[in-house]
């Protein structure tokens, strides 16, 4: 999956660190990333070092706007500052500005998965500028990843939302759908929010049964994911239906749902997503009996 880049190590322990010029700037317009791509596929982010600044006193003003958010092994990341808008950098020669979506790939995982977890403080950056308890302006922590409200004391952390991906499984079937009215087209497992008051096995079930009415047993965990894209933790599950598998599909979620032989199936595990991976294990039908008939 996206988070596996072994032998390379992701840290994401809060730390103040100034910018320097061979670290490397992510950098977002919306939902697009600037980023260079070589003819073999690799993706490269720019270093501070790269961005034109005229002067040095312009040099120490424009190094307080960049937040340090990560290292990959001796990689350090840092992110623009954004101050409650979104401003658009001007372009670097060789780097182009690209969709995230389209950032599912293999030849650069860890610039992918960087790429990711940066959206996901940008975006919490970004939607948090004014406290949400009395309106005044929020202030950056120096001591831990936090916005903080000298007015009324409040803090604000990064939003996590769990959700579950559910692979439903009826003897060598697995039922698949298709998103509707959204930017990913592909066949993928079914999938939602946690609501409050819930466990993540009550979600799967509630799930199932509003997406396309059936209900389900013998729930079973398999693995999560860090989904930063939508600041998600993705957590999979397998279940096996509980009853009829007719169908009633709610067209407001999905475009298609359709049960697929094992041998049939129209999408396979890329590396990336758990969604993926999750199908790529049910198409390993031993592999997955054995796993999946323990403590049922």
């Amino acid at each position: 999956m996206i988070q596996d880049i072994e032998p390379k190590i992701f840290y994401n322990t809060f730390a103040k660190k100034a910018i320097e010029s061979q670290s490397k700037v992510i950098l977002f317009f919306g939902r697009n990333v600037l980023i260079r791509q070589d003819k073999d596929n690799t993706l490269h982010l720019p270093a501070y070092g790269e961005l034109s600044v005229e002067n040095d006193a312009a040099v120490l003003e424009e190094t307080k706007k960049y937040q340090y958010i990560f290292s990959i092994d001796n990689e350090e990341y840092f992110l623009k500052k954004s101050f409650g808008k979104e401003e658009r950098f001007g372009t670097i020669e060789g780097y182009h500005w690209e969709n995230i979506s389209k950032l599912r790939q293999i030849e650069s995982k860890e610039i992918c998965f960087a790429v990711m977890n940066a959206f996901q403080l940008y975006i919490w950056y970004r939607d948090n500028y004014f406290c949400g308890r009395c309106g005044k302006k929020l202030i950056h922590s120096d001591t831990q990843r936090m916005l903080f409200c000298p007015e009324c004391q409040n803090m604000v952390f990064p939003k996590v939302a769990p959700a579950v991906i559910v692979g439903v499984v009826h003897q060598d079937k697995i039922l698949m759908s298709k998103y509707a009215d959204r930017e990913y087209k592909k066949y993928a497992l079914l999938a939602g929010f946690v609501e409050f008051g819930e466990t993540a096995e009550q979600t799967v079930q509630r799930e199932v049964f509003e997406e396309v009415g059936l209900k389900v047993k013998h729930i079973k965990y398999y693995k999560s994911q860090p989904w930063g894209i939508d600041s998600n933790l993705l957590l999979g599950y397998f279940a096996e239906l509980d009853g009829s598998g007719e169908i009633t599909l709610d067209r407001q979620e999905l475009a298609v749902a359709e049960w697929f032989d094992r041998e049939k199936m129209p999408a396979h595990n890329d590396g990336i997503s758990l969604t993926r991976e999750m199908m790529g294990f049910f198409e390993e039908k031993e592999a997955f009996l054995k796993w999946y008939n323990q403590n049922i």
